[in-house]
């Protein structure tokens, strides 16, 4: 916003452009780097490793306090020294069109579903912009808390924030689009390291591991015909879709979280966790082809793929780092004189963790005890969740039943002890493991179930309290789960297709209609079912349904954000998931508190701070004798005073000490004297 006015169309398609021109550019400059290692897949691999790396030389510019900027210079250097080389040719990039047509397709079709509803308006979108909005007015590291003034997110896994507004910040584009940009560039990155799995394993229906992303859970087919929830102690007016159906827990799925719209960490780590899988599928699939250099190529994107996941979302390197050392053992079990294969199972994790190890030494959260869960999912709740996978395992491995029925024995004793949804589980994962010829896609399927079990008989304590005492854990290893047991029951799916099914090939231009066709539907879907129930859409400014909505805030907003220099301001607090904390949400200026309920899931309150600050924000509004010096007590140095702010205090401000220096439509800023 300029001026209070939302960022016009222009200004939109050249936020978009810019923001293209940079990711074409990381990915073009990386793509002749990956050629002798992954020779057709260079292409689609070079997109999510060029931002991976792109991602970590800005970390440690903002670490050493560079600008941002220079992380940009070893790709513009790679570029000219592959075009000195003619590396870059049209017969290349003509065989490669398909990858850099799918990953427009893919963005174009999320960013239709945030022009439908792109506002920064409810969930956890005030969060997340403000760590996007924090990034970009203050590129350093760790980041400045926009939520605890004089904190910084190394209580948070912030890496993602860190990624989106780099991204920005060397393209030019303002957080409040940035924000409507970061899920379509995730789903298109995850979209093509699912095709180049697909294509990687499967000879024909290659598209399948697509559907990954776009599947529905069973839960909400039911509430979609229906028009009831699953879970009855859930209302289907609050549009939860499908993610509420296991009491007092969340288990979204990738649709869902897309179409929801948080740029949240568990959503953004989506492409990495792909990505990972890709190369684990691929070097188990052509370690016996590589040579030794490309052994080690592999070897460092994947311990870069790890080692970015604890800042990702910290939860997923607890599912993965076992996976890639599953992935290390069968490689090494083919050839034990391998010296490479030794080096995957025992260089890799040490590798992963140095990647960013300053991280860890500034790193000042607190990690949850195990515990037993006594109250395991209801389990046709469970079905309702993940019926579709278990499903296709189970009619997949009919045979292996036939073999050996009494393994279906295994699930009595998780059955008899009152587990009854880890022993469904269970059933599909002893046959997995039980197979003579089991390839890694079934043991990607046996990690995905052993989740699921997981998260049925263990969980990790925090502070949410005994009603929703797991929600946390199924919450963020759901996901993982869902991409795994996806990615192996399609690739299944497409083999078991591909053997027993005579459908015949189907010609390039049938293939170019159904294509047509499905892309269409893909874009008018949106504009059909989201556009006439969204709020204030029709843009990709977030921030533009303030001029209408509370026009107040939006000048009072616009004036902040275009202050440069390092400010700490001081707005209302009222609990979390509300209006309040919207300046700091919508500028990144860091505030006294923000969301007091996030910053004691991060921090804990060993100082006591979750009582002192509120009491003494309303102290600053209502106590003018004491206003001037408990600013300066959090070294604050703008005071806002908007309808939230009268609305929550009685406003009185001391004579002295204060500067106006913004006033409009009832919405005032001040400035600390002196």
């Amino acid at each position: 916003m300029a001026g209070g006015n939302p960022l016009s169309a222009e200004q939109q398609i050249l936020g978009v452009i810019s923001w293209l021109a940079l990711l074409t550019l990381l990915q073009l400059s990386v793509w002749p780097v990956l050629k002798k290692t992954f020779g057709g897949f260079a292409f689609p691999a070079a997109f999510p490793a060029s931002v991976l790396a792109f991602t970590l030389i800005s970390w440690y510019c903002g670490l050493v306090r560079l600008p941002v900027h220079l992380a940009l210079l070893p790709f513009l250097a790679l570029i000219v020294y592959y075009l000195y080389r003619r590396d870059y040719s049209l017969a290349g990039l003509r065989s490669a069109w398909h990858w850099e047509a799918l990953f427009l397709i893919a963005f174009f079709f999320m960013l239709s579903i945030r022009f439908a509803n792109p506002t920064i308006s409810f969930a956890e979108k005030f969060m997340d912009h403000a760590f996007l909005a924090s990034v970009i007015r203050s590129p350093v590291i760790p980041p400045l808390d926009p939520w605890f003034a004089g904190g910084f997110l190394n209580v948070y896994y912030y890496l993602g924030y860190w990624m989106l507004g780099c991204l920005a910040i060397v393209s030019g584009v303002p957080s409040p689009v940035a924000f409507n940009l970061s899920l379509p560039t995730v789903f298109a990155l995850a979209a093509v390291s699912l095709y180049a799995i697909g294509t990687l394993l499967l000879d024909r229906f290659r598209w399948l591991p697509l559907i990954t992303l776009i599947l529905p859970n069973p839960a909400l087919v039911f509430q979609i015909i229906t028009g009831k929830a699953v879970n009855p102690a859930y209302d289907p007016s609050l549009s939860w879709l499908g993610t509420r159906t296991i009491t007092n827990t969340i288990n979204e799925f990738p649709l869902f979280s897309f179409v929801w719209g948080d740029v949240h960490a568990h959503v953004i780590s989506i492409f990495n966790q792909v990505f990972l899988l890709f190369l684990l599928l691929f070097a188990y699939k052509r370690w016996g082809t590589l040579e030794r250099p490309q052994k080690i190529t592999v070897m460092a994107l994947i311990a870069v793929s790890l080692g970015s996941m604890p800042l990702f979302n910290t939860w997923d390197v607890l599912l993965y780092a076992p996976l890639v050392l599953i992935t290390g053992l069968l490689i090494l079990q083919r050839d034990r004189a391998d010296r490479a294969a030794w080096a995957f199972l025992f260089a890799i994790p040490p590798l992963s963790i140095l990647c960013y190890l300053p991280f860890y030494l500034q790193l000042k959260t607190t990690t949850g005890a195990i515990a037993l869960v006594r109250t395991p999912s209801d389990p046709l709740e469970f079905l309702w969740v993940n019926g579709i996978f278990i499903a296709i395992f189970i009619a997949l491995l009919v045979p292996e039943i036939r073999k050996k029925p009494w393994l279906l024995l295994a699930c009595l004793p998780f059955a008899l002890a009152g587990y009854v949804a880890a022993g469904i589980a269970v059933i599909p994962l002893v046959y997995f493991i039980a197979k003579a010829d089991r390839d890694l896609p079934d043991i990607l399927a046996a990690f995905g179930l052993a989740i699921l079990i997981a998260c049925e008989l263990i969980y990790m304590k925090d502070n949410m309290g005994e009603t929703y005492f797991r929600m946390n854990t199924v919450f963020k290893c759901y996901l993982p789960a869902w991409l795994m047991l996806g990615t192996a029951a399609f690739i299944r799916a497409g083999q078991w297709c591909a053997s027993s099914l005579r459908i015949p090939p189907v010609s390039g231009r049938t293939s170019a209609v159904l294509t047509a066709v499905v892309v269409t539907l893909l874009f008018v879907l949106p504009c059909v079912v989201i556009a006439p129930d969204s709020y204030a859409p029709g843009t990709l400014d977030g921030l533009a349904y303030l001029q209408s909505q509370n026009p107040a805030d939006a000048g009072a907003v616009a004036y902040l954000r275009s202050l440069a220099g390092s400010e700490i301001l001081v707005e209302a607090e009222n609990g979390d998931y509300s209006y309040y904390s919207r300046v700091s949400s919508f500028t990144g200026i860091p505030v006294v508190v923000g969301q007091p309920f996030h910053e004691f899931m991060w921090r804990g309150n060993d100082d006591g701070w979750y009582s002192d600050r509120p009491a003494d924000i309303r102290a600053i509004y209502e106590q003018p004798q004491k206003t001037v010096s408990l600013m300066r007590k959090y070294n604050a140095t703008l005071l806002y005073v908007g309808d939230s702010e009268r609305e929550r205090y009685n406003v009185t401000l001391p004579a002295a000490g204060l500067e106006k220096i913004y006033s409009s439509r009832g919405t005032d800023i001040y400035r600390l004297s002196g």
